[in-house]
């Protein structure tokens, strides 16, 4: 019966559930106010709220603030399988919504809010539907990939930001013989979602899914190409290998014996944060590419803003999430008050006018930002994010330390995904 039930929601992903989940929406009386309670993690996010209950009289919204990541969801389907405790609309980061599609905790809002797929880059589309006809939220922020990179370490060596992979390992070599105390860059072992950004710039899609049969291609040729790279720039000593977020890393920062950082939209805040001294520094530009001729990208990090199945508001909440991330005035409010960077097409014209002040010395960064995201890869999650990530960390950092190993790495990951979901009942192509 597990096994059945199992199997069932895994089905969900793709055949798109006929009644939205468990939603029984009910209409508002003429002059009933309809309340709905929003959970999110993004700072000041009922400032941006504000908006909405200020034009909307009839249907106000209540923030609620929560933890991100797994805290989330874990509080999410505990309260779904209680029945009750749910909130109406959810802040989930892309990652975590096949797990919670498969739980039957999200409504299906493509009548309410299929429409809006034109005003989003196609590779977070992708990630609200899972591939499917099904909306199971509206993107509402996404972190596509960039290169930082201290412009006046490049100008003393006569460097240019690296427009290939091979540029960037020729300049991790020209760094570090320079001063062998510098480094262009780090392999992270502690940061999964790092990897995973950089190997849906290669092409890859770790999961797959089709009918009730997922495929897994952790350790396909794309992602192998890619550790390859990195384990080959680890083991000839050229770049660190010290993970990222560690107070070692940000001395480097600030020192500058990190003159490079692969980060995403959001790094200002990070530089900002860990290394002040050095603004004026830092110049950005877009991901060094496998192949020019065909430029493309990955992301690291956002979320969509979904309703809820237990949600007995679910039109009124599909039009409040439809509003939070298309609408011209909380698009700013987002990028303004919650300090995000919106999934929207427009938000670069209508909300990102002004570069960071982190990187006011070049006022395109967001025009940059924008074609990042533009040509990011589509990606798909599977239903066991947390077990990757977690065979990642462990994978990952035995072979950052011994310098080798970078492909058995994803062997181990590739086995540890598939045996988990074979073990919750998944089929697996294969």
């Amino acid at each position: 019966m597990k096994k059945t039930l199992v199997l069932l929601a895994a089905a969900l992903l793709i055949a798109s559930c006929s009644n939205g989940g468990d939603s029984d929406d009910q209409a508002a009386k003429p002059g009933e106010k309809v309340e709905l309670t929003y959970w999110s993690w993004a700072p000041n996010m009922d400032k941006v709220v504000e908006g909405w209950n200020a034009a909307h009289p009839d249907i106000h919204v209540t923030v609620n603030k929560q933890d991100g990541g797994d805290p989330a969801v874990t509080k999410l389907l505990t309260a779904i399988k209680a029945g009750s405790g749910a909130p109406d609309v959810m802040q989930a980061e892309y990652q975590k919504l096949p797990t919670l599609v498969s739980a039957n905790a999200l409504a299906d809002i493509a009548k309410e809010a299929g429409g809006l797929k034109a005003k989003f880059p196609d590779s977070v589309w992708n990630a609200v539907t899972l591939g499917s006809e099904s909306v199971y939220g509206v993107p509402q922020d996404s972190g596509p990939m960039m290169f930082f990179y201290r412009s006046d370490v490049f100008d003393k060596l006569g460097l240019k930001a690296p427009a290939t992979w091979d540029d960037y390992a020729a300049a991790a070599r020209k760094i570090h013989q320079a001063n062998p105390k510098q480094y262009l860059g780090t392999f992270s072992s502690n940061d999964p979602g790092w990897f995973a950004g950089l190997a849906q710039q290669a092409g890859a899609s770790w999961w797959g899914i089709q009918g009730d049969t997922w495929s897994v291609a952790i350790d396909g040729a794309a992602t192998q190409k890619v550790a390859s790279y990195w384990g080959g720039l680890v083991q000839a000593g050229v770049i660190d290998n010290k993970p990222m977020y560690t107070p070692e890393w940000n001395a480097a920062l600030n020192d500058g014996t990190q003159a490079g950082w692969l980060g995403a939209v959001w790094g200002p805040g990070v530089l900002e944060g860990n290394a002040a001294k050095t603004k004026g520094k830092w110049k950005v530009a877009q991901l060094p590419q496998w192949d020019p001729a065909q430029p493309a990208n990955g992301n690291w990090g956002g979320s969509a803003t979904s309703v809820t199945s237990q949600s007995k508001h679910k039109t009124q909440a599909a039009s409040f999430v439809a509003w939070l991330n298309t609408d011209p005035a909380a698009l700013k409010a987002l990028a303004t008050d919650a300090n995000v960077y919106p999934a929207a097409n427009d938000a670069t014209s209508v909300a990102l006018t002004s570069p960071p002040a982190f990187f006011a010395n070049q006022p395109d960064y967001y025009t940059i930002a924008a074609e990042a995201g533009k040509i990011t890869n589509p990606f798909t999650y599977g239903p066991n994010v947390n077990v990757t990530y977690s065979s990642y960390n462990d994978a990952f950092a035995k072979a950052a330390e011994a310098k080798k190993g970078f492909p058995d790495a994803l062997a181990t990951m590739q086995k540890a995904t598939v045996d988990d979901m074979k073990n919750a009942g998944f089929k697996i192509a294969g």
